[in-house]
């Protein structure tokens, strides 16, 4: 028998309505008791972390991870990509299926589940596929996705373009409570572009990208979800008109939930000059605008979830040309730190922000024993410094691939401690 107790520590703890010191006990992976009386359960053989001037949350849980294995070790690999949320404090993350081969079958996501069995420090539930091969031409398997232990089904990477499709995809949400996460991507109006259309691009001679190109497939997937009564979400949301689509989407009552990501309520398009291939991503970085929409609907409600879209690129895949650039950026190391800086500008509270984080993403992906210290439930627990202060050293994060473009940048808190099922797997 396994015992831990985390002692004296600011728990948060939004779906228990807990804030404040309290001591955590666990017993064999789960947690059994939360209390002021430690003194009465301590045991010889009880593992004991002194949490003193400490936070304790539920661990956190990213719904958006881009794992790459099987097909593209060379940039991520299961290993160094939960080392990575390990040190973000990410006990679990949702690895998206744009792998090679596509994780659009049972034996791709018995692939997944087996070597995060094997070689992963935290949990991994693997997203399948919508569409096969991630054609957007014939729906995936998504009964056998979810009987191998998929929690929900993506394209992400590509729009499913075919309205059609979409609509299929989301009438099989609803028997199978898998929520589809739909990457909103005209791609007849995105084109070749490579960024925000506006006056950074115009300035760069780079082909740009407008907001309608998102804000079309928002609608779009809104109206069908609303159609279907299907379970959508959105992914990584950018632009102000998102955000007032699933705003008046929500108060209608249709089932939709959305995500943001650090980076972009973080940086502006502005980031791309000088042709900072690291500044390159899809969606791309917005105005300022965007950005204060993007806030208001974390503030606000509307927005339900932060999740980094963890997005590892070889160097070499980044040191080109921009329009030869690949998209993304690696994020689960810096995203609580970018996050906790809305709780001291004022925007949310540490509380709501846990609830972004960690509380809402369980929700979503139907993961009953995660996402709260609630006794029975895992112990998957996130330890953090709020006052620590560090530098985004790329040298140093555990992800295999460097691309940040938070490179050099000053953050405040740390992550002290990662316990998953009761077991210390990162020490910061």
């Amino acid at each position: 028998m396994s015992k831990l107790l985390i002692k004296g520590g600011h728990v948060v703890d939004p779906a228990n309505g807990i804030d404040g010191i309290f001591d955590v006990y666990c017993v064999d992976g789960k947690i059994v008791e939360i209390t002021h009386h430690a003194s009465r359960i301590t045991h010889n053989d009880c593992t004991v972390i002194d949490a003193t001037g400490l936070h304790v949350f539920p661990g956190f849980i990213d719904m958006h991870t881009h794992l790459r294995e099987p097909g593209y070790e060379y940039k991520e690999d299961i290993r160094t990509g939960t080392m990575a949320a390990a040190a973000g404090g990410f006990t679990s993350v949702a690895c998206m299926a744009n792998t090679d081969p596509v994780n659009d079958n049972s034996s791709v996501t018995r692939y997944i589940l087996k070597k995060a069995q094997e070689e992963g420090i935290v949990n991994v539930f693997p997203v399948g596929a919508v569409s096969k091969g991630l054609k957007g031409e014939i729906l995936a398997e998504i009964s056998d996705l979810k009987d191998a232990g998929c929690v929900a089904i993506s394209d992400d990477g590509k729009p499913v373009s075919d309205s059609r499709l979409m609509r299929l995809a989301l009438e099989y949400s609803k028997p199978f409570n898998l929520p589809v996460i739909s990457h909103c991507e005209d791609l007849t109006l995105a084109g070749d572009g490579v960024m925000n259309e506006g006056f950074i691009s115009t300035k760069l001679g780079l082909k740009g990208i407008p907001n309608a190109a998102e804000d079309i497939m928002v609608a779009r997937d809104i109206a069908l979800a609303e159609l279907t009564h299907g379970k959508l979400h959105i992914a990584h949301v950018s632009a102000s008109g998102s955000v007032e689509l699933i705003r008046n989407a929500k108060s209608r009552g249709v089932n939709v939930t959305a995500e943001v990501t650090p980076h972009h309520f973080t940086l502006t398009d502005e980031c791309v000059t000088g042709y900072n291939t690291n500044a390159k991503m899809n969606p791309p970085l917005r105005s300022i605008s965007d950005i204060e929409a993007l806030k208001q609907g974390l503030k606000h409600g509307t927005i339900d979830v932060i999740a980094t879209d963890h997005a590892p690129q070889n160097a070499d895949e980044k040191d080109v040309e921009f329009d030869k650039a690949a998209n993304g950026v690696v994020g689960l190391e810096t995203a609580f730190s970018l996050s906790l800086k809305l709780v001291s500008d004022g925007l949310i509270s540490l509380s709501v922000l846990i609830e972004k984080i960690s509380l809402n993403p369980s929700r979503i992906l139907g993961l009953d024993k995660k996402g709260s210290l609630k006794v029975g439930n895992d112990a998957d627990i996130t330890i953090v410094d709020l006052n620590k202060e560090w530098f985004v050293d790329v040298n140093k994060l555990k992800s295999k691939s460097k691309n940040t473009p938070f490179e050099n940048w000053k953050m405040k808190g740390k992550v002290v401690k990662t316990i998953v099922g009761g077991k210390v797997v990162y020490e910061g």
